[in-house]
């Protein structure tokens, strides 16, 4: 009775494992990538990204 339990909640745990373990990288990926592709669409050239740059500095 006892080892059917047992051998349920560690498939159980088992499967949260993987699903963790597969998932949490690609969840990574995708929020990286789509950082990515939001930074490509905001400085199409050299100059924007230069302008943005020197906006995000705060010179007294």
């Amino acid at each position: 009775m006892y080892s059917t339990i047992l051998s349920t909640a560690f498939g159980g745990v088992f499967v949260l494992f993987l699903l963790f373990a597969v998932g949490a990288p690609l969840v990574l990926w995708l929020l990286v990538d789509s950082e990515s592709d939001r930074e490509q669409t905001q400085h199409a050239d050299w100059e924007s990204a230069e302008r943005n740059a020197r906006r995000d500095t705060h010179e007294k």
